[in-house]
Parts: C-alpha cells; structure tokens; sequence
C-alpha cells in the first residue's frame, strides 16, 4: 500500500531538535524524501503498522505532528505533481 507520512516538530527546544533528526532518520530508512517533512512509502500493513509505532514513539504529542495517508494500492491516480522537484515511482528499484 502507498502511504504519504508528514510530520511537523517543535523545534524550540534542543530537545525538539533531536525529535525531529530521529523522526527524520527514520523516513529515510523506509521511504523517499518528497518534501521537507513529507516521504512517500510502500509498505504491506504489518510494515506500516511497525514504521507507526516506531515514528509515534519518538515525537512529543504535546508538541509535534505525525500523519499517516493510506492511498492504497491503486494510488498512480491519486498523486499530482508540478513544479521543480522530479517525480519518483517510490515502487521502482531506487539506486544512489
């Protein structure tokens, strides 16, 4: 299933900082960068299911932010995009 996962940290605080490189660290780990705060992923529900539990356990609910979009597995329609950044097929082999 295709998921879209956003998330906005407080960065206020020091402690904030270091949420938010752990939280960042982590979508790397499982999906590709879109935007600042925004990863496209693929994942099967036992996959999602972890990478959620992982993700909510290092933010502040008090502070920070953290949204999951299910799109399903028939997302080519759901997904626009313009302007600079190339559009990555998140299902395709991703070499660096």
């Amino acid at each position: 299933m295709f998921v879209l996962i956003t998330y906005d940290v407080n960065t206020e605080s020091a402690d904030g900082r270091k949420r938010l490189r752990k939280v960042a660290k982590q979508c790397v780990n499982y999906g590709v960068r879109v935007q600042n705060s925004v990863f496209e992923c693929v994942f099967d529900a036992s996959k999602a299911r972890e990478v959620k539990h992982i993700l909510v356990s290092l933010i502040d609910p008090e502070k920070d932010s953290l949204r999951f979009y299910y799109l399903g597995d028939d997302h080519a329609g759901k997904v626009e995009h313009f302007g600079c950044k190339n559009a990555i097929n998140v299902e395709d082999s991703l070499i660096f």
